[in-house]
């Protein structure tokens, strides 16, 4: 059984190029046979309030952002006709929020006033100072450094927030590691991952496989189950049509050998 893809990019996203419509998803979820996808645009903000705790921080802005809002009339539009093109896919509104523990009052009255299926949480940046920079740029001052105060920024944002029902890929800077994702040694970080898992799990929320990421190895899933993880989420992190379903098959291998299987119906996140 192929599970959800519950992490999908279109135009809507700032990152991601405006001919990656929701259609070319759609057609490629449907020839990959999966039962759903969430188009879970990305929700980062370059402007925050006085409630939110990036300003009780001091940040005053994110280093070299290129970070746009979402266009939530547009979105809505062609979600609503790929929903009526492709009746035999089940298709759900989401976003990707982008440091959600930072901007809690702002995402709150962007959920407001568009609510969504899918809520991801990620976290793509760290404060240096008064700025947020993205994280691949501090790891090239201290990768080792950067890694593990990431993780511990994790615990605090799952412990912190709790909008959001998956936390997405959990060792994002693997992406960007010094020489190559290759080198980097997960075993180095089980202690921290373990912490992240402990919070996770006390939330019963799931856990993001993420096969655009470098893939999460049997023991990493496993550390999440030991810890007392429930559930389980697949996401392709697409952000060209092409990506939609990647590495699905690899990922289910994966994920049942760390003793997770398919939940209640097709459309569920898998449990243990």
């Amino acid at each position: 059984m192929r599970p959800p893809d519950n992490h999908v990019h279109t135009g809507w996203s700032w990152d991601t190029p405006s001919s990656v419509t929701m259609a070319r998803a759609c057609e490629q979820a449907v020839a990959q046979g999966l039962p759903a996808i969430a188009f879970t645009e990305h929700l980062d903000f370059t402007v925050w309030g006085a409630d939110d705790r990036a300003t009780t921080l001091g940040l005053v802005d994110r280093h070299a952002s290129r970070h746009a809002p979402i266009d939530t009339e547009g979105y809505w539009a062609e979600l609503a006709e790929v929903r009526e093109r492709f009746p035999e896919l089940r298709i759900w509104s989401g976003v990707e929020a982008g440091e959600p523990h930072l901007f809690g009052s702002s995402l709150a009255a962007h959920l407001a006033g568009a609510p969504v299926d899918r809520i991801l949480g990620s976290l793509h940046s760290l404060h240096d100072g008064d700025r947020l920079y993205g994280v691949g740029q501090l790891l090239y001052q201290d990768a080792d450094g950067t890694m593990r105060r990431y993780l511990a920024e994790i615990v605090d944002m799952v412990e912190s927030s709790d909008v959001f029902q998956v936390l997405a890929h959990v060792d994002f800077p693997r992406r960007y590691w010094p020489g190559g994702s290759h080198r980097y040694v997960e075993k180095d970080y089980e202690e921290e991952y373990r912490a992240v898992f402990r919070a996770l799990a006390g939330t019963g929320r799931a856990l993001e496989v993420n096969t655009s990421s470098p893939l999460a190895s049997v023991d990493q899933v496993r550390w999440f189950r030991e810890e007392g993880g429930e559930a389980i989420s697949f996401g392709s992190d697409a952000h060209q049509p092409g990506a939609v379903g990647q590495r699905f098959d690899l990922a289910v291998d994966v994920v049942e050998a760390a003793g997770f299987r398919p939940g209640r119906d097709r459309f569920d996140f898998w449990h243990r």
